[in-house]
């Protein structure tokens, strides 16, 4: 199952990891000073991700490009 992982980085803030089932790290955080402020973080992830959508801007980014 994936998993949110709380830790602390070497400056002392806190951070999460989002983990996939075979152990791969699939997004990551800013730093927070709070746990509290990572926690929070991270389930407003869990709850945006569920209903978001993907945007492709690559196909205009091209078309910028060739328009120069």
């Amino acid at each position: 199952m994936a998993k949110f992982v709380i830790y602390r980085d070497v400056a002392g803030h806190y951070r999460w990891r989002l983990v996939a089932n075979n152990g791969e790290k699939v997004a990551a955080s800013e730093a927070y000073v709070s746990k509290q402020g990572a926690q929070n973080s991270a389930q407003r992830v869990k709850i945006l991700a569920a209903s978001a959508t993907i945007v492709d801007n690559t196909a205009e980014l091209v078309r910028r490009l060739l328009n120069r």
